[in-house]
């Protein structure tokens, strides 16, 4: 059993993190901007639901502190994507390190995955500019974790644009590194799966993993 710290527990994506990371046996604690928000993850047990920040490396330290790996599923939209998802990579790669975590999972985008050889769906003409925008946030995020995260083993597992909220895990998913996945889509609870797996037996470290049925 682990100790496995989740920021952004508030979101479906998170959520399914958090259930099923204790289906596992896991212990949680379930990071979200307000706990009052939440009153479901408090009654959950086996998980701590507590406020945080993910873009703070001294929050990040104080929460991670005791943990054997975090995931970050945490998202703002209030703020451009860019400036939030390198805050984050910074601020994550300092805490975890200064708490001793050994093991970080980002959740990434599909449409940074590639195509064909050097060609990524967002770099597509007739992609929308404002996906493209928002897509440059975890560009970002993948170049600042690759330059900064020294001895921190990280992941960003990436999921297709098609996410089922309400399917059941199967337990079965394809994997594809890099590029983009056959099927195009997946639900949230076997996004779910992929995350836990790579903390419980890591198998990909330092690139982008697409995760697709």
């Amino acid at each position: 059993m682990s100790r496995i710290v989740i920021f952004g527990a508030g979101g479906r994506v998170g959520r399914a993190a958090v259930t099923e990371a204790v289906r596992r046996g896991h212990t949680v604690t379930a990071v979200v901007r307000d706990p009052a928000k939440y009153p479901d993850l408090q009654g959950i047990s086996g998980v701590t639901p507590v406020r945080g920040d993910a873009t703070d490396a001294d929050a990040v330290a104080r929460t991670a502190a005791g943990h054997d790996a975090a995931i970050n599923a945490s998202v703002r939209l209030d703020v451009p994507s860019e400036s939030y998802f390198t805050a984050t990579a910074c601020a994550l790669t300092a805490g975890l390190k200064c708490a001793g975590v050994g093991r970080l999972i980002v959740l990434g985008i599909a449409t940074t995955l590639e195509t064909a050889p050097g060609v990524r769906v967002m770099d597509d003409p007739r992609f929308p500019e404002e996906y493209r925008t928002f897509s440059r946030g975890h560009v970002a995020e993948f170049d600042l974790l690759t330059g900064e995260s020294g001895p921190l083993d990280w992941l960003m597992v990436v999921p297709p644009m098609d996410l089922t909220a309400d399917a059941p895990a199967t337990g079965r998913y394809a994997t594809a590194v890099d590029t983009v996945t056959s099927t195009g889509r997946i639900s949230h609870a076997d996004l779910a799966v992929a995350l836990l797996d790579e903390i419980d037996t890591p198998t990909h470290h330092a690139v982008q993993l697409a995760v697709s049925h």
